[in-house]
């Protein structure tokens, strides 16, 4: 019985009743009228404060049964998520284990490559694909896979002449050889016509076998000079060679450049390129690791090469003699004519084949009084 009256309101009696059964005033009714709204007002707002929070129970209701569905679903699927977590556990392992083969594969080619680049600095041989690079124009034979390890030289023979002989060359060495035979030939000079002294119309000279040394046997010692670099690539007539030379030294001067002290330097004219030589060791090792430079050269910047200097010089040099196949020497001729109508006398005695000659491929005439030097190329 309690809890039911706790749940009605208690109205009290009107104070007029209470006080001695008097009837209320009506502005006592009023105000008994407003107090019970108030009352009214105070019951609604507590139900729908009930009535949200029944709301909010069942929505929570609702997410807890969500949550328990959710983890029954996993519970379902836990073998095929184990499945892919050992799959891919795998997969890290094999990637763990080829890294670490690279890694070792890395440090040996490391390791390699050092004792690649110590040999090199001992062993001269092994720095020649650091040489600057230059055009060539292959003009030699095919060999053997066996001889490419021989060492082939071009002669370049420097033969002195004496005032007063020549040489002449024929096409066929047989040729020479039958002017060389007769040893003394009788040389026309007015070419038919005659002449008032008929003794000065003809002159004697004498042929003889052109002999030379070849080199038969050479040692050649290559040396890496420590203290020079060698710089190509430099631009061809863009400033005059003196002014190249200026700017290239005050460029590996300069310390920020890499480069110190110059001591001498040295522009090789038979391929463009320049020799430094540092007055202080170690310099030429740092710019040759570096390979190429930009150097500011007029108005523009060029990637110049730097290479190591090879010094090559001649150890062992062994000669022996051999004779010219199709040159002949002519000797004992006189101060008669002209340089040019003598080499045309000469030329057509020793082309005639009734004279025993043939086709000439050049001819070198040295007047008396004067000396020259033949160069045979091949």
């Amino acid at each position: 019985m309690d809890s039911e009256e706790s749940s009605f309101v208690r109205l009290e009696g009107p104070q007029g009743l209470q006080d001695g059964g008097s009837e209320m005033t009506p502005e006592q009714v009023r105000q008994e009228i407003e107090r019970y709204k108030e009352l009214c007002s105070a019951v609604e707002q507590e139900n729908a404060a009930l009535q949200k929070e029944k709301e909010e129970t069942e929505q929570r209701i609702q997410q807890v049964k969500n949550t328990i569905e959710l983890i029954q679903e996993n519970i379902q699927q836990r073998n095929p998520l184990e499945d892919l977590i050992q799959s891919l556990q795998s997969e890290i392992f094999l990637a763990k284990e080829e890294k670490s083969g690279l890694k070792q594969e890395k440090e040996m080619l490391e390791e390699k490559l050092e004792e690649m680049r110590k040999k090199g600095w001992e062993d001269p041989m092994m720095m020649l694909p650091a040489l600057p690079e230059r055009n060539l124009v292959f003009k030699g034979l095919v060999t053997d896979k066996e001889d490419m390890n021989k060492l082939m030289l071009t002669p370049l023979i420097r033969y002195p002449l004496q005032g007063g002989s020549a040489l002449i060359t024929f096409e066929k060495a047989e040729v020479a050889q039958r002017v060389i035979e007769v040893k003394e030939h009788t040389v026309e000079l007015s070419n038919g016509e005659s002449l008032e002294e008929p003794d000065r119309c003809r002159m004697r000279v004498q042929a003889s076998p052109v002999d030379v040394l070849l080199p038969s046997a050479l040692e050649i010692g290559l040396a890496r000079s420590s203290k020079s670099i060698l710089v190509s690539g430099l631009p061809s007539r863009v400033i005059p060679e003196d002014i190249l030379l200026d700017k290239l030294e005050l460029f590996f001067s300069k310390t920020k450049n890499g480069g110190s002290e110059v001591e001498s330097r040295e522009f090789l004219d038979d391929c463009g390129q320049v020799v430094l030589t540092f007055v202080h060791d170690g310099v030429a090792e740092q710019l040759i690791a570096r390979g190429q430079v930009q150097v500011p050269i007029g108005k523009a910047k060029y990637k110049l090469k730097i290479s190591p200097y090879m010094r090559g010089e001649v150890t062992n040099i062994q000669f022996q003699p051999s004779r010219c196949a199709r040159t002949v020497l002519l000797s004992g001729i006189p101060d008669v004519l002209a340089e040019e109508p003598m080499r045309d006398a000469l030329e057509i005695h020793f082309q005639k084949e009734s004279r025993g000659g043939g086709e000439v491929d050049t001819l070198g005439y040295v007047p008396a009084g004067r000396r020259a030097v033949a160069v045979f190329g091949e």
